[in-house]
């Protein structure tokens, strides 16, 4: 199972990406970056570098959400055989779930500056609600460790430290205080402001905690992005941080792929280049990779507003393995592992789209 959590909902989303072989109803090139409209399931889109309008293609838009009521009939589709459920409600900017070993639900409260923990029943429903840890600033990532049944601490990743709390299998309130981990922010090493999501998530031998750390601005390149638009390697007790990846504008999400323990990232591209451009992506990271931000963006393609910037970096870019619709805003992502959906689901990667 799933779950994804939005505008103060919690839903298990039995939805998938469709698997590789299914070929009804792709959409490409230009026809794959429209916008929701054309979303039902088993849609597929299929963007390539070689359909990437020039820059200023058309004028670029900002249109910012507006609140309306949800209209009676109006639910998330699923394809045949899939449903979704509201599990809950009532929260303050649900933001990421992570499962327990033992099947608890950890949420991130964001703007409310808490970790929450659903205890589910044995027919889904939650049980019991508990406030886990509190007086955070703004939580994103959590994370387990070390990996298996047992774990003894709970990491969580605010916008400016990571920290990490005691934990025992089954509780639900932290049994100590924070315990800083690794900076983020403060000390002088990154600015504060822009992106503020810190995904976290510890290598496949537990020996790394990797970092997701947007960039403070849309596309500039001073001195208040240093060490910024990175995913940054840790060992477990904070120390030793470095750069692993690089030029990634905002990795909302990462994850760890569990057959070939590679590195996975979903990222939010650039804004003002028109509507259809960049595309988002999804991606594995190799140690050392640079995606190009804020001079290149799919591979050597150079942003105009850097123009002569760089030309030593330009073969030196990795083109990410999936892009997605442009200004989609992919968010968490995780390879299914489980086996409640049907074979062929088996090892595929979920993405939500926060969509623009």
């Amino acid at each position: 199972m799933k779950c994804f959590a939005s505008a103060g909902l919690l839903c298990f989303l039995y939805v998938s990406a469709i698997p590789a072989h299914s070929q009804n109803n792709v959409l490409k090139g230009k026809q794959a970056m429209t916008d929701w409209s054309a979303d039902a399931p088993g849609v597929r889109r299929i963007i390539t570098p070689a359909d990437l309008p020039p820059p200023f293609a058309t004028s670029s838009v900002d249109e910012g959400p507006r609140r309306v009521e949800r209209p009676a009939s109006a639910w998330p589709k699923a394809p045949a055989g899939f449903k979704v459920e509201q599990l809950a409600s009532g929260f303050d900017e649900p933001r990421v779930v992570v499962t327990a070993p033992n099947g608890d639900l950890f949420l991130s409260e964001s703007h409310a500056g808490r970790v929450t923990v659903l205890r589910l029943s044995a027919d889904g429903k939650v049980q019991s609600k508990q406030a886990f840890a509190g007086n955070l600033r703004q939580p994103f990532g959590i994370a387990f460790y070390p990996a298996g049944p047992n774990p003894k601490y709970v990491y969580v990743a605010e916008t400016h430290q990571v920290v990490r709390f005691p934990y025992r299998s089954g509780d639900m309130k932290a049994s100590g205080a924070a315990e800083h981990i690794a900076d983020l922010s403060g000390g002088g090493r990154l600015r504060g402001g822009g992106h503020w999501t810190r995904d976290i998530v510890f290598s496949a031998d537990g020996k790394k905690m990797y970092v997701s750390i947007g960039s403070r601005s849309n596309v500039s390149d001073n001195d208040d992005e240093k060490l910024r638009a990175n995913i940054l390697e840790f060992d477990p007790d904070g120390k030793n941080m470095r750069i692993f990846g690089s030029g990634i504008r905002n990795a909302v999400g990462i994850t760890i792929n569990p057959t070939t323990g590679e590195l996975w990232a979903s990222t939010n591209e650039r804004d003002g280049l028109g509507d259809d451009l960049p595309p988002d992506y999804i991606t594995h990271v190799e140690e050392g990779a640079f995606f190009g931000w804020p001079w290149y963006y799919i591979g050597g393609n150079q942003d105009p507003r850097h123009k002569g910037a760089h030309p030593e970096l330009r073969n030196k870019i990795k083109v990410p393995d999936v892009l997605l619709q442009p200004h989609s805003a992919t968010l968490i992502m995780k390879f299914y592992a489980g086996t409640q959906f049907p074979t062929e689901y088996r090892g595929d990667a979920f993405s939500a789209l926060h969509g623009s």
